[in-house]
C-alpha cells in the first residue's frame, strides 16, 4: 500500500449526503413555491441607530458631523415610514429633525461648519412649514447632506 488509501465505503459517503441534502432541499423549495407571505410594513420595526455617545471630542467637528449624519439618516428612516401619515407626518419630521440639528451643530467648534449645520436646519425648517413639503423631500432633501461635507475632517 501506498499513501493514505481511504475506503471505498468513506469516499461515496460525503457526496451521497451531499446529493440527498441537495434533493431534500429542491422538495422543500418545490413546496414552498407557492407560498406567498404578506408582511405589514408596520410590522416591521424600523432599523436602529446609536447616536455618538458624549464625550471629550462633543464638539470637534468629526463629532458633529457624526451626529448630523446620524440625525439625516435616521429622519430619512422615519420619512419613509410617513407615508400613512402624509403631509402632516412629513412636516412634524421635518421639524423634530430641524431641531435636533440645531442643537448639534450648536456644540461645534468649527464656525463654518456652525454656520452649514444652521442652513440645512433652516433649510427644514422651511420643508416643515412648506405648502407641499412632498416636493422638499423629493427634491433638496436627498442632497442636503452634501452642504456639510466640506467642513468634516
Amino acid at each position: 500500500m501506498k499513501g493514505n488509501i481511504v475506503p471505498h465505503r468513506r469516499r461515496t459517503a460525503a457526496p451521497t449526503a451531499l446529493i440527498a441534502a441537495l434533493a431534500i432541499g429542491a422538495a422543500v423549495t418545490a413546496s414552498l413555491s407557492g407560498c406567498d407571505v404578506e408582511i405589514a410594513p408596520e410590522a416591521i420595526p424600523a432599523p436602529f441607530s446609536v447616536a455618538p455617545a458624549p464625550s471629550a471630542s462633543m464638539g470637534q467637528p468629526a463629532y458633529v458631523c457624526t451626529a448630523v449624519y446620524q440625525i439625516l439618516t435616521d429622519g430619512a428612516v422615519r420619512l419613509a415610514g410617513n407615508a400613512p401619515g402624509g403631509e402632516q407626518g412629513l412636516r412634524d419630521t421635518f421639524a423634530a429633525m430641524s431641531a435636533e440639528l440645531r442643537t448639534a451643530g450648536a456644540a461645534s467648534a468649527d464656525a463654518a461648519q456652525r454656520e452649514q449645520v444652521a442652513a440645512i436646519a433652516t433649510a427644514l425648517e422651511q420643508a416643515a412649514k412648506a405648502e407641499d413639503p412632498q416636493a422638499f423631500l423629493d427634491g433638496e432633501f436627498t442632497t442636503i447632506g452634501q452642504k456639510l461635507d466640506g467642513t468634516c475632517p
